[in-house]
């Protein structure tokens, strides 16, 4: 299930990319060959393999398939069970949650049509160097994979925390490399990542990955950016930025949730310092405490 998570991802982060190459007038044979030159280096991986395929690919009257395709993506499931699980377990696995909800959007074919018509959009065009900003594009895919492929981990390691399960992350990684759908040449890396700790907690806090990610990273932000100042939707590749970030960040404003939930609810909260110790304060002055009763929020 978790592979074919990581699978919805991958395939939605290449999705945004093929979306962001038409953007900027990058035309079919060199977005093949784009593809192509992609996968001799560090996006090794049958699905980037696979795409290159697919861009070359032309009908019996000589004209590229692709393009004649209806852009609406169907599922079978288990990409919609991973994010499930994830929400279950408390994990945040917004990538492959993105890839769903992008699969869900793009079956709206027709309200896209009649709002493509209405909804106004930004009016810049792409103006910048183009052989610079595919290898951009390069870097963020990169970077969005790896942090598809930490999320699926992070997955598996809470499920095995829960059901006292003694997972081989190395092997699961191996097995993966061998015959499936995301078989890539960094799932070596993943393998070697966890044989030199299996209690590694994230795969971005491994040195190989970390220093990939660290090297991407300005070019993955110039992606992002651009997307939006575009109007070319990058839900993939915003989302793994936004975790990337949120990951690293020593404190988040879930201090003003908390707060929140205690006012209207007296849900409690902690106090830096005292963990452990939940406490509710009566934030109107007036009227006595609240409780919670009926919902939880």
């Amino acid at each position: 299930m978790v592979h074919n998570g990581i699978e919805y991802g991958d395939m939605q982060l290449i999705g945004e990319v093929y979306h962001l190459m038409l953007a900027i007038g990058i035309n079919q044979e060199q977005m093949a060959n784009t593809f192509e030159e992609w996968n001799k280096g560090e996006l090794d991986s049958f699905l980037i393999d696979i795409t290159k395929d697919i861009l070359k690919f032309k009908d019996s009257d000589g004209k590229y398939l692709l393009p004649k395709i209806r852009d609406t993506a169907g599922q079978k499931g288990t990409g919609k069970w991973t994010a499930i699980a994830a929400l279950n377990y408390g994990m945040p696995l917004t990538l492959i949650g993105e890839a769903v909800f992008s699969r869900c959007l793009s079956a709206l074919k027709n309200e896209r049509q009649k709002a493509s018509q209405v909804l106004p959009g930004p009016s810049k065009k792409f103006s910048g160097d183009i052989k610079t900003f595919l290898e951009d594009i390069r870097q963020a895919l990169y970077a969005s994979k790896i942090v598809s492929y930490a999320q699926g981990f992070m997955l598996l390691r809470e499920a095995a925390a829960v059901h006292n399960w003694d997972l081989d992350y190395g092997s699961i990684a191996l097995m993966w490399r061998g015959g499936c759908i995301i078989r890539s040449v960094f799932l070596g890396q993943i393998k070697a990542a966890f044989d030199k700790d299996p209690n590694l907690r994230s795969l971005l806090l491994a040195p190989f990955f970390l220093d990939a990610i660290t090297k991407a990273q300005n070019g993955w932000r110039n992606v992002v950016a651009t997307a939006i100042n575009l109007g070319i939707p990058t839900p993939a590749l915003s989302t793994a930025l936004a975790f990337y970030d949120g990951y690293r960040s020593e404190r988040l404003p879930a201090n003003l949730l908390q707060a929140q939930r205690d006012y209207f609810g007296a849900h409690t909260y902690e106090l830096l310092g005292k963990e452990g110790t939940f406490v509710h304060t009566n934030w109107t002055g007036h009227g006595g405490n609240v409780s919670a009763s009926t919902y939880d929020a």
